[in-house]
């Protein structure tokens, strides 16, 4: 058994497909699928069900899978500590971070950030905070911003910001003229939400059924903008953190508060029990500093 099986059989594992995961390791598939039958002949087992549609695990392969990642991980921890070890000030940082925070904070955290360390590269992947818990997990990030909540037994959380969710309509909406809102008046409404890559959506469906009632959704999007510009045309009402909601065109959408209150509240999220490199080590000490200032 070597590493590189290892790799292969987890990224078909990932991807349910052979064909997929051939396509993200830049393998043929009968060069991959030569590699998981090689490692399934070894252990005398069968790891994937290959009857299906989809591949999916055995159980004895989502056993074998689970220890993958981890011996995966730490190999890919050797090479960091080595990298930390040849120049302390130089490093490679893949970050996770959703649209919305990226949109109102990114630029001005990279500014000040690189002002202190100009060596340091940032990568950064622009996707919903449900995949960035998810690739922090499986190792694909190194850290990433999130909505709470976030599992603390995997994860280590640093608090960045906190803001309260506020609901958007059109101007000329009946409810335009309240002063705030409480989740119950939302009942008859059409909702625009943000799709399920994003923690918020799952958060204000929950609000609604604590409230009593399933929410009538009219249309689901990834771009805050797109649902702004929907509620413009009077098309539904959605719900927004505070600093998203002021962006909207406040000459046709009005802002009004919600609740019970809805907090938005975002921490930088990384894998516990997992080795933390120099340069994110450095990003985590900016960001402490960052949050004691905004507090």
């Amino acid at each position: 058994m070597d590493v590189r099986q290892l790799i292969y059989f987890t990224e078909v594992a990932r991807q349910q497909s052979f064909t997929k995961a051939a396509k993200a390791l830049h393998v043929t598939q009968p060069t991959l699928s030569k590699v998981v039958k090689l490692l399934e002949t070894e252990l005398n087992t069968t790891l994937i069900d290959r009857s299906q549609r989809k591949s999916v695990l055995t159980d004895a392969g989502q056993v074998v899978y689970d220890r993958a990642l981890k011996i995966i991980q730490m190999v890919d921890e050797v090479h960091l500590v080595l990298e930390d070890l040849e120049d302390l000030k130089k490093g490679k940082i893949k970050l996770g971070m959703p649209p919305l925070i990226g949109i109102l904070f990114f630029p001005i955290l990279m500014k000040e950030f690189q002002k202190l360390y100009p060596e340091i590269t940032i990568t950064l992947d622009e996707v919903g905070a449900n995949l960035v818990k998810q690739k922090v997990y499986e190792g694909d990030l190194d850290g990433g911003f999130v909505m709470l909540p976030a599992h603390e037994e995997d994860y280590d959380l640093i608090p960045f910001t906190t803001e309260q969710v506020h609901l958007i309509v059109h101007k000329d909406h009946e409810l335009a003229a309240r002063e705030n809102i409480s989740m119950i008046d939302l009942k008859e409404e059409k909702m625009l939400l943000f799709s399920d890559d994003f923690t918020i959506h799952d958060r204000i469906i929950e609000e609604c059924e604590k409230a009593g009632f399933n929410p009538d959704i009219a249309f689901i999007s990834s771009q805050w903008d797109f649902i702004s510009q929907m509620v413009e045309h009077n098309l539904g009402v959605a719900l927004f953190p505070q600093s998203i909601a002021a962006k909207a065109n406040q000459e046709k959408i009005k802002t009004i508060p919600v609740y019970p209150v809805i907090p938005w509240e975002i921490s930088f999220i990384v894998k516990k029990d997992r080795y933390v490199s120099h340069a994110t080590k450095k990003f985590i000490e900016f960001l402490n500093t960052y949050y004691s200032k905004t507090e």
